[in-house]
């Protein structure tokens, strides 16, 4: 019980505090997501492409933010999912034993050796040679368990069944050589929520994919990094972002390659960006630039006329950009750019 102050300023300050602190207990009441040291229960799967030399992590939940939680991951390192009450130190703590050598099976150890609540946690682990490892302490709520193996682990807690991790897997090893890791990822949360997933409902998803130098400009590994942290239908939104999330790292490959001087080894990367975002103005514009860079002048001016097309502000750029100089002669880019 709040206890009324005799004097006015008191009494009215309680008054205040009490208004502010019931209309907070309402909207928390709201979710149950916000309770002290909250569970993450969810359902995620941590893979490796050996072909790509890509790592990823996939994750949902009901639970704001997944994203801001489960998932970790570095390049020809590995990948880690960690969950269910969440030591989030297992996930940069994982990642740099398995960059020191250990196997994921000896950095599960490690990290629980000495966890305050290890009998709740729960963690996917797959290092950059493929070896995996999950856990699932006693204590977590069901139903709980994962299913691991060749370049894959698959965890979830707090789900309608064993039936999820089980759809999962069989999604992921069903899909090899079809589609990218990203792809697969996907599809596989995709496999889990058609039995139900989260037994609480829906509220957020995540997934990230890292290759060497394959972020922007090639200066980070992060190759695809979406996060849906609140939406009604996060799988839904997941997969529009991931569509627009694959056309950049696509884009950014090739750009990168370019910056490089590997002008043909740019190109398929430009191709599939285009094929991924047609009616992108900007895309077609540095797909260009790069077929002009690999003598290929006459596609170079389809891609450009595409660009202006669809952006006709693109005009302005192409008559200075010094990448397109080569052109400035050419009678079908003057009108280009008239």
């Amino acid at each position: 019980m709040v206890k009324f102050l005799r004097s006015f300023s008191g009494l009215y300050f309680s008054f205040c505090l009490a208004i502010f602190i019931l209309s907070s207990n309402l909207s928390l009441s709201q979710d149950s997501n916000f309770r002290p040291n909250e569970l993450i229960s969810t359902f995620s799967i941590v893979a490796r492409d050996s072909t790509a030399g890509e790592l990823g992590v996939a994750v949902a939940s009901r639970f704001f933010a997944v994203g801001n939680v489960v998932p970790w991951a570095n390049a020809d390192v590995g990948a880690i999912a960690t969950q269910s009450f969440a030591n989030t130190s297992f996930g940069w703590r994982g990642l740099d034993l398995l960059d020191m050598g250990l196997t994921p099976d000896e950095v599960m150890k490690v990290l629980l050796r000495d966890d305050d609540n290890p009998t709740q946690r729960q963690v996917g682990i797959v290092s950059a040679d493929g070896s995996s490892a999950t856990y699932t302490g006693e204590n977590c709520i069901a139903w709980a368990g994962g299913r691991s193996g060749p370049n894959y682990a698959i965890q979830g807690n707090i789900l309608t069944g064993e039936d999820v991790v089980i759809a999962m897997e069989k999604s992921f090893l069903e899909s090899e050589n079809k589609g990218t890791l990203a792809d697969r990822l996907y599809n596989a949360l995709l496999a889990g929520n058609v039995k139900g997933g989260d037994s609480r409902g829906k509220q957020s998803a995540a997934l990230l994919v890292v290759k060497e130098n394959a972020g922007y400009g090639g200066y980070t590994d992060r190759a695809i990094d979406i996060r849906v942290d609140e939406h009604p239908q996060p799988f839904m939104e997941l997969g529009r972002l991931l569509k627009i999330a694959q056309m950049n790292y696509a884009w950014n490959e090739g750009w990168t390659l370019f910056t490089e001087k590997e002008y043909q080894a740019a190109l398929p990367y430009m191709e599939r960006a285009v094929t991924l975002a047609p009616d992108m103005a900007e895309v077609h514009y540095d797909y260009a630039v790069i077929r002009l860079a690999a003598g290929e002048k006459k596609l170079a001016l389809e891609s450009l006329k595409k660009a202006i097309e669809l952006n006709p502000k693109l005009k302005k750029q192409a008559s200075v950009d010094e990448d397109l100089s080569s052109l400035r002669d050419d009678d079908e880019f003057k009108k280009l750019i008239k």
